[in-house]
């Protein structure tokens, strides 16, 4: 009982060729707010569960939509500006009488304008992206966690929720540095049987806390159950 105990202290153990890990979701993703606002959704029943293109947290966007609405009528009231400032200047150029100070004046006009069009264009742009970032849907993936409630105001990189892909699993091993590459081509053995399995990556840097070993990386195809120790055999 006290070695169960132990091992479970650890995310992997070694001993000889047996090692120990927890078998793990393949990845988790740390999601955070890139905008502020007030959280006026927070999905809180979808925690523990699996999403299916499901909402997991809105974030007020009310302002930006005034802002973008605001924008794309000014930018449209622009827009015909430039056309009737383009027409002035094309009628004003094969004008004889007029000075050249003057054409140019007309051919300033225009492009000044033109600058505006553009500037609008790219601060449209960057509230398009900020309403569509402050409404996060996941589509498959396991939630984990949802961290903030309805009412909550987030800043830039407070943490919403935390997501799994839980298509297939990994175990994480420490492999001696000198005898790392003796693992490679080895068949492994999961809890005593047999698997095709093979080593998906060895991370061929000294691992900063198990500074004389090599991170490797063993992924699991479709797992029944996580977070359970798994013993993993070298033969």
């Amino acid at each position: 009982m006290k070695i169960l105990q132990f091992l479970l202290l650890f995310t992997a153990v070694v001993f000889a060729d047996e090692f120990y890990a927890k078998l793990e979701p393949i990845n988790t993703y740390v999601v955070k707010s890139s905008t502020s606002g007030e959280v006026i959704y927070a999905n809180e029943n979808i925690e523990g569960k699996t999403a299916n293109n499901t909402t997991i947290v809105k974030v007020d966007a009310k302002v930006n939509r005034i802002d973008l609405d605001g924008s794309l009528k000014k930018l449209k009231i622009i827009n015909n500006m430039i056309a009737i400032e383009n027409a002035n200047y094309k009628k004003l150029k094969n004008v004889s009488t007029k000075s050249a100070f003057e054409k140019d004046a007309q051919r300033i006009k225009v492009l000044n304008l033109q600058s505006q069009a553009s500037d609008l264009k790219t601060k449209i742009a960057s509230l398009r992206d900020q309403i569509k970032k402050k409404t996060l849907v996941e589509k498959n993936r396991y939630i984990y966690s949802v961290d903030v409630k309805k009412g909550d105001y987030v800043n830039p990189g407070s943490l919403l929720y935390v997501a799994k892909d839980l298509s297939k699993g990994k175990l994480e091993i420490f492999l001696p540095i000198n005898t790392a590459d003796q693992y490679k081509d080895k068949t492994i053995y999961l809890d005593g049987i047999k698997s095709d399995i093979k080593i998906n990556k060895i991370y061929e840097v000294a691992d900063s806390k198990n500074i004389s070993s090599y991170k490797c990386e063993i992924v699991i195809p479709n797992p029944k159950q996580f977070s359970k120790l798994v013993k993993v055999e070298f033969k």
